[in-house]
């Protein structure tokens, strides 16, 4: 059997079916794809371009996020990239309350808190 690499956590435990396990990577891309799906939002800071996350696969898009859990209870840290001109506190509160329910609703796990680094602010390019 390969060595497991991932931190996992249990997320159903029962013992007649078996058990259900998702990797913190996992719960790192789901709040990457959320935080990214609100208006205002550039990129999460330290990765590539969205253009190139299809081609090169879904893994890259975790940079920028990290998950802890203890006892099912979930903390996500996001640096992000905003757009000029618009509100940070705003687009913050968003992206707060979208990265929750997208986790909460896709794994059953608690969030606790949301921290958000904005660590730029990307211009449009004018032509």
């Amino acid at each position: 059997m390969a060595k497991e690499e991932r931190t996992t956590y249990t997320i159903h435990n029962d013992n007649s079916i078996g058990e259900i396990k998702i990797a913190d990577e996992v719960v790192a891309i789901i709040a990457a794809l959320a935080a990214t799906e609100v208006e205002g939002v550039a990129s999460m800071a330290g990765n590539i371009t969205n253009e190139l996350i299809s081609k090169l696969g879904m893994k890259n898009l975790s940079k920028g996020v990290k998950v802890d859990v203890l006892e099912g209870v979930v903390t996500v840290s996001l640096a992000l990239n905003l757009k000029y001109n618009y509100s940070i506190m705003d687009v913050t509160e968003k992206v707060q309350e979208k990265v929750k329910a997208a986790i909460e609703n896709m794994t059953g796990l608690e969030v606790a808190d949301i921290n958000i680094r904005v660590a730029g602010v990307e211009m449009e390019n004018q032509e």
